[in-house]
């Protein structure tokens, strides 16, 4: 069965989507991913989506489920790269996706999740601790 790579980068875990998804290969993806968070210890979950012009509503729902799988396992979840149409149909779905954080590129996401764990560990998004 095809598999979507899951590559660990320090703390976080990165998945580049790179192929259309069927319910079959999101499934696997959600199983998968959230078994190396546990394995891994990972703090941060970073998607990239840019090569995926449709979003249906199951995968929209996949990936919700990832990020609330995710925060229950202690960690982060960025979406990067969303196609304006993409953008358009979660909406016209009436899709939220709660509990994910977006950001235009890998570059900012990475931003974004670095932050978010030096903000969880008692620090703020510049690195300082607050006293």
């Amino acid at each position: 069965m095809e598999r979507i790579p899951i590559l660990q980068m320090g703390e976080f875990l990165i998945v580049s989507i790179q192929v259309d998804m069927h319910d079959r290969l999101a499934m696997a993806l959600q199983d998968d991913l959230t078994n190396r968070i546990t394995e891994t210890q990972a703090h941060g979950v970073l998607i990239d989506i840019s090569c995926l012009e449709i979003v249906d509503s199951f995968i929209g729902r996949i990936l919700g489920n990832i990020a609330k799988m995710s925060q229950i396992l202690d960690a982060q979840t960025v979406v990067v790269g969303m196609q304006p149409a993409v953008a358009i149909t979660l909406v016209e779905l009436g899709l939220s996706l709660t509990g994910i954080r977006t950001a235009l590129n890998v570059e900012k996401g990475m931003a974004l999740l670095r932050a978010s764990l030096k903000a969880t560990a008692g620090g703020n998004a510049d690195g300082y601790t607050r006293v």
